[in-house]
């Protein structure tokens, strides 16, 4: 005869095992909710470094175009600068010729022959001359023909050797030659700015030019010398801060 065992003891016996299916259904819930979780801050924490780094860089960029203006604004004051202290220099020199062309005339011998083929060198420039001249040549290097502003700023030193824009047209032409890669021909017009007329605004300005020049023959102590001048006798200038820079002291 069988003996069935009592229901409660069934359902006692069965109730450990579902307790155990139970127990790890809700240990896996507990896993995915903390990996989703997990997920969830390491992606707003991910997010919270992209921003930091792109704001970090737009910074940055920043940082790089405020001191591109500063140069472009100290650039123009400069060129402010050096514009009327020319246009000064040409009104002293425009009197003086104006007093020269009010003095007694020169001797006969002296005047210009009949035909016009040459002005004695003892003869007083035209100013008006002179300058349009002048801008002639510096309107071709603004218009970036370096050849034909060269030849020009040439013409104008040999025609007005007592010119007050003799700093500017050497200069110009330094820098109209160092545009064609003619670094021999620029340092030539560089060096007669800064040993001729040390003190116009241009005298900085020209060395940083030789400087240039120095450094692209591969003469580095040349160079380095050369920009310790212009902190040694222009300590005031822009060229003296690029000359800083250049040398890593700044």
């Amino acid at each position: 005869m069988r003996r069935y065992l009592p229901l409660a003891v069934l359902m006692a016996a069965a109730l450990p095992a579902q307790a155990g299916l139970f127990d790890d259904s809700e240990a896996r819930n507990q896993i995915i909710n903390m990996r989703n979780d997990y997920n969830a801050r390491f992606d707003k924490l991910e997010a919270s470094a992209r921003s930091q780094i792109e704001l970090a860089n737009q910074i940055e960029q920043l940082k790089a175009e405020i001191a591109k203006l500063r140069g472009q604004i100290e650039v123009l004051t400069y060129e402010s600068d050096a514009t009327q202290k020319r246009q000064k220099d040409f009104y002293v020199d425009l009197d003086n010729r104006l007093r020269r062309i009010e003095a007694p005339p020169v001797a006969a011998s002296d005047a210009a022959p009949a035909d016009g083929s040459a002005r004695p060198a003892n003869a007083p420039a035209d100013p008006a001359t002179e300058a349009r001249e002048y801008e002639a040549a510096l309107n071709q290097f603004k218009a970036a023909k370096y050849r034909d502003a060269i030849g020009g700023f040439d013409a104008f030193i040999k025609a007005h050797p007592a010119s007050s824009f003799l700093p500017s047209a050497n200069f110009w032409a330094g820098n109209a030659a160092l545009q064609l890669k003619e670094v021999v021909s620029a340092t030539h017009y560089f060096k007669q700015v800064a040993t001729s007329w040390p003190d116009d605004p241009r005298a900085p300005d020209a060395l940083l030019g030789l400087a240039t020049c120095q450094q692209s023959m591969g003469d580095e102590k040349a160079m380095r010398k050369t920009l310790d001048t212009i902190l040694q006798k222009y300590p005031g200038s822009t060229a003296a801060k690029t000359a800083k820079q250049r040398l890593g002291k700044g």
